[in-house]
């Protein structure tokens, strides 16, 4: 069914907000993954705990932190509301945040002694406020004027009407944001503290583990941890505070108890999906195994307290976000001296995930047998529901499940038939010629990658090699599309942004039967 603007009106709604404002979150972190890990790389190489000290490359490290990786979170949050427009204004309103809380942090260290004085603080925070912000209201301004300047004045217009607003909001982020955001982070740093002192920290994890499979994490990893745990690092050369979601433990632990106790195409499935959970950092792929019995997320949170208690005990910790959650990147990011506390937080909360997993599962066995034919169908459905939208981890479990004769076929649907004079649906040929095919997710990437990469491989097979493929975020979507392809959750957003392309839904990005007849569609272009 099409997802609409009523949705946020039914039961959910606010878990869909949440889930909303996380993923764009998530839109302004992850492009910039590969930044924090090469600073990650410069610490761990070149501070003086580092593998190779060295005292001229270590000065990389801190304007690496508190300027560039700010400035491009910020860019890349304003690009996503106004291109590259609005990413200049955002960047340039971050800089007066920095500019602003570097003043503040020195007003108050001239009061106080010099073995208590506070740190950087540095704009993550403020970046993911600035960044949309300023590329909102720019678009917005522009929308005023828009027709109504003289021939040959555009680019005048143009170009001072971004600086004078960038230099208006970085005025903004001077004063009244640096001020907001130094708050904030002074209060958040606080509590995390307090939780460390006071042994609570383990307790995290009753929050954490179970936003994590109702796809609610985003918004507390990339809003609060994210934004700490690269302070900490900062001042520390490593944060626990990245391993309190990253930690691939609970989830693979979970995965191998179904893979010993579990029944049917979810025991079938487990192994699969457990290698990929751990050595490919999907995480997602053991949320259907959680909601087949909610009572499982009891384990999920055991062992996550104990991962976090673990590292508490070692003193371990991450120079920088783990991103995938694989253990190839949680190895990665490890501090020098921080691998005995962080392997072991990752078998013991493996452990005691599998240990009280396994209970449950043989507790229930009888019952389980009894509905054995809709559970693990009905979780990988609720999965993608929680998620708003399917991914490529996903299908490949429904996919597995169908083999095992337990899930229903996907139904996929096309959105434009008329625009295509029912080509799509047995008609004759497109009203458009398509040069350009897009597979279009949240974030461009992972499952419209592979769906991109499917429908290569068959344009490949059929000998067409005049037309493109590839893939981007939704938000990212422009002229150049002629046909867009995306999950049916998503093709209303698409049509929004692109409005004139061909829009085809399809329910599964790694094996959907429209792709043969989008093939059957271009190939038709060369009969006319």
């Amino acid at each position: 069914m099409t997802t609409t603007s009523a949705d946020t009106k039914r039961p959910g709604g606010a878990r869909v907000a949440v889930q909303r404002f996380g993923t764009f979150l998530s839109g302004m972190i992850m492009p910039n993954i590969p930044a924090l890990i090469a600073w990650g790389i410069f610490t761990a190489f070149f501070i003086p705990v580092g593998w190779t000290p060295n005292a001229d490359l270590s000065t990389i490290v801190g304007p690496f932190i508190h300027y560039l990786l700010p400035i491009l979170i910020a860019y890349t949050g304003g690009h996503m509301i106004y291109g590259a427009r609005g990413g200049v204004v955002g960047a340039i309103a971050t800089f007066g945040a920095i500019a602003g809380s570097d003043l503040l942090i020195a007003q108050v260290n001239a009061t106080l002694p010099e073995d208590n004085q506070l740190g950087q603080i540095h704009m993550f925070i403020g970046a993911m406020i600035l960044g949309p912000l300023a590329a909102w209201t720019m678009k917005r301004l522009d929308a005023l004027w828009d027709g109504k300047i003289r021939a040959g004045f555009e680019m005048l217009v143009n170009m001072f009407s971004a600086g004078i607003w960038g230099f208006v909001m970085a005025i903004v982020g001077f004063f009244p944001v640096a001020w907001l955001v130094n708050g904030i982070m002074n209060v958040l740093s606080a509590a995390v503290n307090w939780l460390v002192e006071t042994n609570l920290l383990p307790l995290t994890s009753i929050l954490i583990e179970p936003a994590k499979v109702f796809f609610l994490n985003n918004a507390i990893n990339h809003g609060v941890l994210t934004p700490l745990g690269l302070s900490q690092a900062a001042d520390e050369g490593k944060s626990i505070l990245f391993l309190l979601e990253a930690n691939p433990g609970p989830g693979v632990g979970l995965l191998l108890a179904f893979t010993f106790f579990g029944i049917g195409a979810a025991r079938a499935s487990a192994p699969g999906a457990a290698i990929i959970q751990f050595f490919g950092g999907i995480h997602e792929v053991y949320f259907p195994f959680a909601l087949m019995k909610p009572t499982l997320i009891l384990a999920l949170i055991g062992g996550g307290m104990t991962g976090v208690t673990t590292n508490m005990i070692f003193d371990a910790g991450l120079r920088a976000p783990a991103a995938p959650g694989s253990i190839f990147a949680v190895l990665a990011q490890t501090a020098t001296d921080s691998y005995v506390g962080v392997i072991l937080s990752v078998i013991l909360s493996a452990a005691v995930t599998f240990i009280i997993a396994a209970v449950i599962l043989r507790a229930t066995r009888k019952r389980d047998l009894a509905n054995e034919a809709d559970a693990f169908s009905d979780a990988v459905s609720k999965t993608e529901a929680n998620k708003g939208k399917s991914s490529a981890a996903i299908d490949a479990l429904r996919a597995r499940s169908s083999d095992e004769g337990v899930a229903e076929d996907a139904v996929d649907r096309l959105e434009t038939q008329a625009e295509t004079d029912g080509a799509l649906d047995g008609g004759t040929v497109a009203t458009r010629r398509v040069q350009h095919v897009v597979f279009a997710c949240d974030a461009g990437m992972g499952s419209s990658a592979m769906g991109a990469s499917v429908l290569r491989n068959k344009m490949k097979k059929a000998g067409i090699e005049d037309v493109t493929v590839t893939n981007k975020a939704i938000a990212n979507l422009d002229d150049s599309a002629d046909l867009v392809i995306t999950q049916n959750q998503l093709t209303d957003r698409a049509r929004a942004k692109r409005p004139d392309a061909i829009h085809v839904s399809v329910d599964n990005f790694m094996n959907s039967p429209k792709y043969d007849e989008v093939v059957n569609l271009i190939e038709s272009q060369k009969e006319r």
